[in-house]
């Protein structure tokens, strides 16, 4: 059996216990070693079986995901999400639409602290639905927002998806979470300009909130300006160059803490459910990096990503036309595949295509990041979509899939206006960090 046909044997039997529901480290472990194991030996399968552990769990950069997701935890335990929600609410609640609009704002506010879309749908829908559904907003519209809304956690920075991309592809955590920061703020107005849209074609959709006096929206700010200042001073800080990704994760754990504690919303036992949260959510992703650094010297021993590069290189696309089938296979696998899952599967294929044809792995980074947003809210997977449901029983969930297209489409436009203006991803890195 040729290595090829090894490793296309590998990735069948990984897709069909993925589609069994095997988690996806263990399947990445299982194929990953029984894989190095054909083609080079069980010496070699356990000696990398011991030193990828041990080099990647070692490696310091890694210490922002658990600390960036326990400032999530932590806000959201002690209602710093639902207070930056308040304050967009107060400010444009008033408008047509403007509660889904605060929604997204405050989707966006809660993914500058947590980097998790699951986490930002989750915490939003908790706030924000009671609220739209008091006012009589359609379903489609209140459940489709919180799902699209929550997709912003894996761009706006700090960002899960950024941290494991840079990993995977050796490329800096600093650089990429400044590369989102434009693109993020893109999509959230793309988001903003999709409800003004809706309400403006069908009005009964998003009926107009009560309206709040001058005074009531300078306290709903000052209420929301511990999370206001907490997110300038971790992610400014990183953008400012006062602190790296590592030390701002640490800097805005302890803060969040901190507040807590001063302002009595934070409670021993609370603080201790949120570490645990963050300690299972990081162990998590540390099993699928681990794997990840099994399964992809599998692929690179079968000459896999040879022979896929030969393949596409091959076809008369150009290098912008190869990006864009690259963007689709991900925008395909992401109605099946779950994020982190895609970006271990196809990074050691795609890297070395897109070195090859001189496309900046930052930028390429930033497209693929906001293409698994996505597959966040595709159907059949759509992750967020289930999410939103568990907050929102009564919705049945092809309402809640037709409520988020239309912001499936703002996010395809995005996507096509960052592929045709790579200075919109690249400006802030070239800028802040020569």
């Amino acid at each position: 059996m040729s290595p090829v046909a090894i490793a296309l044997t590998g990735v069948s039997l990984l897709l069909i216990l993925l589609a069994f529901r095997i988690p996806v480290a263990f399947a990445m472990f299982l194929i990953g070693f029984v894989g190095i194991w054909a083609l080079n030996g069980l010496n070699a399968a356990l000696g990398l079986l011991a030193s990828e552990s041990f080099t990647l769990s070692s490696n310091p950069e890694l210490i922002v995901i658990p600390l960036f997701i326990l400032m999530g935890n932590v806000a959201s335990i002690t209602g710093m999400s639902r207070r930056l929600y308040e304050a967009a609410y107060a400010i444009i609640g008033q408008m047509r639409g403007g509660l889904a609009a605060a929604t997204v704002i405050g989707c966006g506010g809660f993914a500058a602290l947590s980097g998790s879309s699951v986490a930002s749908a989750l915490t939003m829908g908790k706030v924000s639905l009671a609220e739209m559904d008091r006012y009589d907003y359609d379903p489609r519209l209140s459940t489709g927002v919180v799902a699209a809304g929550g997709t912003l956690g894996i761009l706006i920075p700090p960002s899960t998806g950024f941290v494991i991309y840079a990993i995977l592809s050796e490329q800096s955590i600093g650089r990429l979470f400044l590369a989102g920061v434009i693109p993020g703020l893109l999509l959230l107005s793309m988001f903003l300009v999709t409800i003004w849209v809706l309400c403006l074609i069908r009005p009964q959709m998003g009926p107009r909130g009560p309206a709040t006096t001058m005074a009531e929206k300078s306290r709903a700010v000052f209420n929301a300006l511990p999370i206001i200042v907490l997110t300038l001073l971790t992610i400014g800080g990183i953008y400012g160059g006062f602190f790296s990704p590592v030390e701002a994760a640490g800097v805005g754990a302890g803060a969040v803490v901190i507040l807590g504690f001063v302002s009595r919303t934070l409670s021993l036992a609370q603080l201790w459910q949120a570490t645990r949260d963050s300690i299972v959510t990081t162990a998590s992703v540390m099993l699928i990096l681990i794997a990840a650094h099994i399964f992809n010297p599998f692929l690179a021993l079968s000459h896999i990503p040879d022979f896929v590069k030969e393949v596409i290189t091959s076809l008369p696309l150009g290098t912008i036309g190869t990006l864009i089938v690259i963007l689709l296979i991900y925008m395909v696998l992401g109605t099946f595949l779950e994020g982190f899952a895609m970006l271990v599967l196809t990074l050691p294929i795609f890297v070395p295509i897109v070195t090859g044809l001189g496309i900046d792995l930052i930028w390429f980074g930033v497209l693929v990041v906001l293409t698994l947003e996505m597959g966040l809210i595709s159907p059949p997977v759509g992750i967020n979509v289930f999410i939103v449901k568990s907050v929102a029983p009564k919705v049945p969930l092809g309402q809640i899939f037709v409520g988020v297209m239309p912001f499936w489409v703002a996010m395809l436009v995005t996507l096509g206006i960052l592929v045709a203006l790579p200075q919109l991803s690249l400006f802030l890195p070239s800028q802040m960090m020569q």
